[in-house]
Protein backbone atom coordinates (compact mmCIF):
# COMPACT_ATOMS: atom_id res chain seq x y z
CA UNK A 1 0.00 0.00 0.00
CA UNK A 2 1.40 3.16 -0.93
CA UNK A 3 1.67 6.00 1.36
CA UNK A 4 3.09 9.59 1.47
CA UNK A 5 2.76 11.74 4.90
CA UNK A 6 3.01 15.19 4.88
CA UNK A 7 4.44 16.67 8.23
CA UNK A 8 5.96 19.90 9.60
CA UNK A 9 2.91 22.53 8.48
CA UNK A 10 1.58 25.30 10.63
CA UNK A 11 1.28 28.95 11.61
CA UNK A 12 4.26 30.77 10.95
CA UNK A 13 4.83 34.69 11.47
CA UNK A 14 6.57 36.39 7.84
CA UNK A 15 10.41 35.59 7.90
CA UNK A 16 10.40 32.60 9.53
CA UNK A 17 10.82 29.28 8.45
CA UNK A 18 9.71 25.93 8.64
CA UNK A 19 10.71 22.70 7.54
CA UNK A 20 8.29 20.11 5.93
CA UNK A 21 8.11 16.31 5.55
CA UNK A 22 6.62 13.78 3.56
CA UNK A 23 7.68 9.97 4.76
CA UNK A 24 6.89 7.36 2.08
CA UNK A 25 6.09 4.02 2.19
CA UNK A 26 4.57 1.14 -0.77
CA UNK A 27 7.36 1.77 -3.30
CA UNK A 28 10.83 2.28 -4.39
CA UNK A 29 11.43 5.76 -3.16
CA UNK A 30 14.78 6.33 -4.35
CA UNK A 31 13.42 5.57 -7.79
CA UNK A 32 10.97 8.48 -8.35
CA UNK A 33 11.36 12.26 -8.55
CA UNK A 34 9.69 13.51 -5.64
CA UNK A 35 8.30 16.95 -5.68
CA UNK A 36 6.08 19.50 -3.21
CA UNK A 37 3.25 21.21 -4.90
CA UNK A 38 1.28 23.85 -3.02
CA UNK A 39 -2.36 24.78 -3.84
CA UNK A 40 -3.57 28.39 -1.99
CA UNK A 41 -7.40 29.00 -1.97
CA UNK A 42 -8.60 29.91 -5.08
CA UNK A 43 -5.77 29.22 -6.76
CA UNK A 44 -4.39 26.19 -8.87
CA UNK A 45 -2.17 23.71 -7.50
CA UNK A 46 1.84 24.74 -8.87
CA UNK A 47 5.22 22.93 -8.76
CA UNK A 48 7.09 24.38 -6.05
CA UNK A 49 10.34 22.03 -5.90
CA UNK A 50 11.85 18.70 -7.48
CA UNK A 51 14.56 16.50 -7.05
CA UNK A 52 15.21 13.64 -9.76
CA UNK A 53 15.89 10.18 -8.74
CA UNK A 54 19.14 9.35 -10.78
CA UNK A 55 21.43 12.36 -10.01
CA UNK A 56 19.47 14.44 -6.72
CA UNK A 57 19.09 17.37 -9.23
CA UNK A 58 16.60 19.86 -8.20
CA UNK A 59 14.44 22.23 -10.16
CA UNK A 60 12.29 25.34 -8.31
CA UNK A 61 9.52 27.44 -9.00
CA UNK A 62 11.11 31.41 -9.47
CA UNK A 63 8.65 32.83 -6.51
CA UNK A 64 10.35 30.49 -4.09
CA UNK A 65 14.31 29.98 -5.64
CA UNK A 66 17.13 30.94 -2.84
CA UNK A 67 14.62 30.05 0.25
CA UNK A 68 13.42 26.93 -0.30
CA UNK A 69 15.16 23.70 -0.04
CA UNK A 70 14.45 20.37 -1.25
CA UNK A 71 16.25 17.43 -0.37
CA UNK A 72 15.55 13.57 0.18
CA UNK A 73 16.94 10.93 1.99
CA UNK A 74 16.72 7.84 0.16
CA UNK A 75 17.42 5.41 3.24
CA UNK A 76 14.59 6.96 5.24
CA UNK A 77 12.48 7.16 1.87
CA UNK A 78 11.41 10.50 3.15
CA UNK A 79 11.69 13.90 1.52
CA UNK A 80 11.73 17.70 2.42
CA UNK A 81 11.18 20.75 2.10
CA UNK A 82 13.21 23.46 4.10
CA UNK A 83 11.45 26.96 3.85
CA UNK A 84 13.21 29.94 5.15
CA UNK A 85 11.65 33.73 4.41
CA UNK A 86 8.53 32.83 4.26
CA UNK A 87 6.39 35.49 3.04
CA UNK A 88 2.03 35.79 3.71
CA UNK A 89 1.90 34.68 0.25
CA UNK A 90 3.96 31.22 1.22
CA UNK A 91 0.43 30.21 2.93
CA UNK A 92 -1.34 27.36 1.42
CA UNK A 93 -1.33 23.26 1.13
CA UNK A 94 1.65 21.53 0.21
CA UNK A 95 1.46 18.70 -1.23
CA UNK A 96 4.27 16.23 -1.78
CA UNK A 97 4.50 13.63 -4.98
CA UNK A 98 5.97 10.70 -6.47
CA UNK A 99 6.50 10.11 -9.93
CA UNK A 100 7.83 7.23 -12.30
CA UNK A 101 6.74 6.85 -15.48
CA UNK A 102 2.98 6.07 -15.07
CA UNK A 103 2.68 5.76 -11.18
CA UNK A 104 1.83 9.05 -9.77
CA UNK A 105 1.42 9.19 -6.20
CA UNK A 106 0.35 12.18 -3.98
CA UNK A 107 0.04 12.98 0.01
CA UNK A 108 -3.10 14.29 1.28
CA UNK A 109 -0.79 17.77 2.08
CA UNK A 110 0.05 19.99 5.27
CA UNK A 111 -1.43 23.28 5.47
CA UNK A 112 1.04 26.25 5.91
CA UNK A 113 -0.05 29.95 7.71
CA UNK A 114 2.17 32.65 7.39
CA UNK A 115 0.55 35.52 8.99
CA UNK A 116 1.61 38.10 11.78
Amino acid sequence: QVQLVESGGGLVQPGGSLRLSCATSGFTFSRYTMSWYRQAPGKERELVASTTSTDGSTNYADSVKGRFTISRDNAKNTVYLQMNSLKPEDTAVYYCRARLSWSDYWGEGTQVIVSS
